[in-house]
């Protein structure tokens, strides 16, 4: 968290970190304001880090499995029995399970990343890649609704049924709104706001440590130790809800999932 921590000003003033301290200038700039960007460089190496761990945990497919393995095979049973199997049920959810566990651990990864010392910058603090990320889910689910009902899934999915035709005009528009815009907006600013805004509160706990232990007033260095505390925890809570939105947003997608697959029976 230190390490986040703005030079502080000893002259009684205090600035606070912002977002621009956050997302550091491209390591690689290409253009004023593009370039191949530390996140950019901690998403690929997510995707190293997470293939490399199931490579080796499958590479030994033992009856009695070890350490490794049976790590593999536990993180592997969360995403397809407690989320895929779960929610979208049946027959159906198996094949989404390769969709939903590799959303789930990329995104864990990427998050995480806040929580590690040095690093600590979760990917998705950036909004592109939330969008990216919801982009894709959205693109998902509306395929499999027309692939499984055609052209009709637009009207399942915005026609409930059962509610008279006078509230249609109210009721449909509502659930156009709500299927089709909202939820693709809302599924990618859960994840980035929450990592933004948790990053930021950790960046200004560390700077306000620094700025109070600077000062000459005896009190204000005392106040720095209750900052920490209050950092310390706050870091903790910021790495719960890091592996608390890997989960949400894996969890929601397996929804929309279900949701298209059985759009006839709602």
């Amino acid at each position: 968290m230190i390490a986040l921590a703005l030079p502080a000003q000893d002259s009684g003033s205090f600035t606070p970190p912002g977002i621009d301290e956050m997302h550091l200038p491209a390591i690689l700039p290409w253009g004023a304001h593009d370039g191949f960007s530390k996140q950019m460089l901690l998403v690929i190496l997510s995707v190293v880090i997470i293939a490399t761990f199931f490579i080796l945990a499958a590479r030994k497919q033992q009856l009695v499995p070890g350490k490794l393995q049976f790590a593999g095979e536990m993180a592997y049973g969360f995403v397809r029995n407690s989320i895929a199997k779960d929610i979208i049920g049946g027959k159906d959810f198996i094949k989404y399970v390769p969709l939903l566990f590799s959303l789930f651990f990329f995104i864990l990864v990427n998050n995480i990343y806040g929580a590690i010392p040095v690093i600590q910058l979760p990917s998705f603090s950036h909004v592109g890649g939330a969008y990216v990320m919801a982009g894709i889910v959205y693109v998902t689910w509306i395929a499999i609704g027309l692939k499984k009902n055609g052209l009709k899934y637009f009207k399942l999915a915005t026609v409930p049924s059962g509610v008279p035709w006078y509230i249609l005009p109210i009721v449909v528009p509502i659930e156009i709104i709500s299927n089709f815009l909202v939820r693709p907006v809302t599924h990618s600013l859960r994840l980035f706001a929450t990592m933004l805004a948790g990053h930021l509160i950790v960046m200004l706990a560390g700077s306000g440590i620094e700025f109070l232990v600077m000062q000459e007033n005896v009190l204000l260095k005392g106040a720095s130790v209750l900052v920490l505390v209050g950092a310390i925890a706050m870091y903790m809570l910021e790495a719960l809800i890091m592996a608390l939105q890997a989960y949400v947003f894996t969890l929601l997608t397996a929804i929309y999932i279900e949701g298209a697959l059985h759009a006839d029976s709602h």
